[in-house]
């Protein structure tokens, strides 16, 4: 089912660089090229939440619940959320980035199957953007279209079109867009497949099927060193497939298996892979496998991506032990235990990794000696009168701010004065 919107909108560039904008955006999970890390960026290492609030530039409430990470396109902070005993009424709101002021919000009725694990709720993907439009995708198969002052382009209801296309846990892959392609994938243990929309119109490129099995993972770009090309990574249980974003052929395939639930990330042409505990993949022109680089079986990730920044790969396992290994060799370097649980993947600036665990704990991680040390230690008021509020949302970073949510509320952290 897609309805589009006869609101016409003028014929930019597809991708605004952030010198063009002004500033530096984050335009989906884990950052505009999924790697969750953000050089230039100064981020306080501890802040007070409260009544005397310090290093918080605002705080806004939101209307319902969200896992979705907030996206910062253009100087606006993006955020879904859903509502409702069912959870069916889907939000997109707006703020602004400097400001905190809510800019717009829109509400749209679900029209996919909104039930979920407790834990979880309809809005658990990121939103992404190609600059012009925002991408709202929800649990429900449903994905929203806007433009950046809240006009909606396009509505598409994939499971009003293929109705067995669902997850009795709640769907959560977070959507990417390559060129002018939407690439999404709602993968469970049915209709399974990944899907490329067009961004102008949500009508479909192609479809893939894929493995029959629940995913909760997201779809991460590679720069073919070979080609050149950006090809779009779809990784389940079955392994990865490296696909090109306008056509989804496939030009390389994985099969060794990988995991449901944290994603895959890439560094320098590298993919490192939850498979088999980590394993790093490289692209071989002309071949129709990649080539293993290494596999180290004790660095399987938790929930959380893993992270690659300079010459270390960060891998944050179970009972919350942060593992920092080389990327030569996988080899450990050094290993920190930090205060968890966590489900939110961390991100990084040139010298500092962020965690935020699901009680609103935030640790700041100083790298550059021989081993990581917690410099930092915050914790963010949640909501005492929600029934849950719990931070699962992977945060943003836009210049020199961390933007963070959780059920009930969007914090700005930045130093203030």
């Amino acid at each position: 089912m897609l309805f589009r919107s006869m609101v016409s909108t003028l014929a930019f560039g597809l991708l605004l660089t952030a010198a063009q904008s002004g500033f530096a955006d984050w335009r989906q999970f884990r950052g505009s090229d999924s790697s969750a890390v953000a050089l230039d960026s100064k981020l306080p290492t501890e802040w007070v939440d409260g009544d005397k609030p310090q290093n918080i530039g605002w705080k806004a409430k939101l209307p319902g619940r969200g896992l979705g990470s907030p996206i910062v396109v253009n100087g606006r902070v993006f955020v879904t959320c859903s509502s409702g005993f069912a959870q069916d009424r889907l939000h997109v709101l707006c703020f602004d980035a400097a400001k905190g002021t809510k800019l717009w919000e829109r509400q749209f009725w679900a029209t996919g199957r909104t039930m979920t694990h407790p834990k979880t709720c309809t809005a658990a993907s990121s939103p992404c953007s190609d600059g012009q439009r925002i991408f709202a995708m929800f649990s429900s198969n449903d994905i929203a279209c806007l433009d950046l002052d809240g006009n909606l382009q396009w509505f598409r209801g994939i499971t009003h079109d293929f109705p067995n296309c669902s997850n009795s846990l709640g769907m959560a892959s977070s959507p990417i867009v390559i060129g002018d392609t939407l690439i999404a994938q709602t993968e469970n243990d049915a209709d399974s497949f990944a899907n490329g929309l067009d961004v102008y119109t949500g009508e479909s490129r192609w479809k893939r099927t894929r493995a029959k099995r629940a995913s909760w993972t997201s779809p991460s770009p590679l720069k073919d060193a070979a080609s050149g090309e950006t090809l779009a990574l779809l990784q389940s249980s079955a392994g990865v497939e490296a696909v090109k974003p306008q056509t989804g052929e496939v030009v390389w395939t994985y099969k060794s298996g990988a995991a449901t639930i944290p994603s895959l990330t890439v560094s320098e042409g590298l993919a490192y892979v939850p498979s088999n505990g980590l394993t790093v993949l490289q692209t071989e022109a002309g071949k129709s496998e990649p080539k293993q680089v290494w596999n180290v079986a004790k660095l399987g990730p938790a929930t959380p991506t893993p992270l690659v920044l300079g010459k270390k790969a960060y891998v944050l396992g179970g009972a919350g032990v942060l593992a920092c290994a080389n990327i030569e060799d996988g080899q450990t370097a050094w290993q920190l235990r930090l205060e968890g649980p966590f489900t939110a993947s961390p991100v990084a600036t040139a010298d500092r990794l962020y965690f935020v665990s699901e009680t609103g704990v935030c640790q700041v991680v100083q790298l550059g000696g021989e081993k990581g040390e917690v410099v930092g230690k915050s914790e963010l008021t949640l909501g005492k009168n929600e029934p849950a509020d719990i931070i699962q949302s992977t945060p943003a970073i836009d210049g020199n701010a961390l933007f963070i949510r959780s059920d009930a509320f969007l914090w700005k952290i930045a130093e203030t004065k």
